[in-house]
């Protein structure tokens, strides 16, 4: 379901070529996380580059509330003062911080509601969101490719797994949209309980400059955003 989902999403964006010279420069990644989560825009509020303050945590007027942890919360845990530092950057700071709610509908018509958050530095993207879904993170890793290593998050089971992004460029003038192949970005699972009963949260980065991310900024965000979560629980 969640691959159809995002080649109907792709589709849904296609649109006839152009010339370089017709196309705005405005690029932004999408996160295909393999085929586990939605796809998410990066960043709905804008930060000026002048501007020397970190942007706050901003949600659009149409999301949905979540429990027991809404899109905006996780925002907030994850848009701290020390992320540029834990992701390697320290003179950075966020430019684009959201949390919103994503609805998904399954083929049997169930829809869930995704809380995720997102923030953007100039060098680094960063992706937290949370599932219920009821398959252990540890059964997980069968799907997510050869590369895919088992690791340990705060006493709870984690996968660490790698996925490509998808490039999207915006036509400034028309409001048209084109596709491509974005970078590499590199995620997490982490099991929402230590005993790993299903339920997980998924912590993932990627670079602007599409270089590989750095597996231990990706680790040191997660084993400190984490179990700052409202529902989290302690290993």
């Amino acid at each position: 379901m969640a691959e159809q989902q995002i080649a109907d999403a792709a589709e849904s964006v296609r649109q006839p070529e152009k010339g370089p010279s017709e196309w705005g420069q405005a690029v932004a990644a999408l996160v295909v996380v393999g085929g586990l989560a939605a796809l998410l825009l990066s960043g709905t509020f804008q930060q000026k580059s002048s501007d020397p303050e970190p942007a706050e945590c901003h949600t659009s007027d149409d999301a949905r509330p979540s429990k027991p942890v809404s899109g905006v919360q996780l925002c907030t845990a994850l848009n701290r003062a020390d992320l540029p530092t834990l992701l390697g950057t320290p003179t950075e700071y966020a430019m684009n911080a959201s949390g919103n709610e994503s609805m998904g509908t399954w083929a049997d018509g169930t829809k869930t509601v995704t809380p995720e958050a997102e923030v953007q530095l100039s060098t680094y993207s960063v992706k937290l969101s949370t599932s219920d879904d009821d398959i252990p993170v540890v059964e997980m890793a069968g799907f997510l490719g050869s590369s895919a290593q088992n690791r340990t998050i705060g006493g709870h089971p984690a996968v660490l797994y790698s996925d490509r992004t998808i490039a999207l460029n915006f036509n400034l003038g028309g409001g048209k949209i084109d596709t491509g192949p974005g970078g590499i970005a590199r995620s997490l699972l982490v099991a929402k309980d230590t005993k790993d009963g299903g339920g997980f949260y998924e912590v993932s980065i990627w670079r602007q400059d599409d270089v590989v991310p750095d597996d231990l900024a990706l680790l040191r965000v997660a084993e400190t955003v984490l179990p700052t979560v409202p529902d989290w629980t302690a290993g």
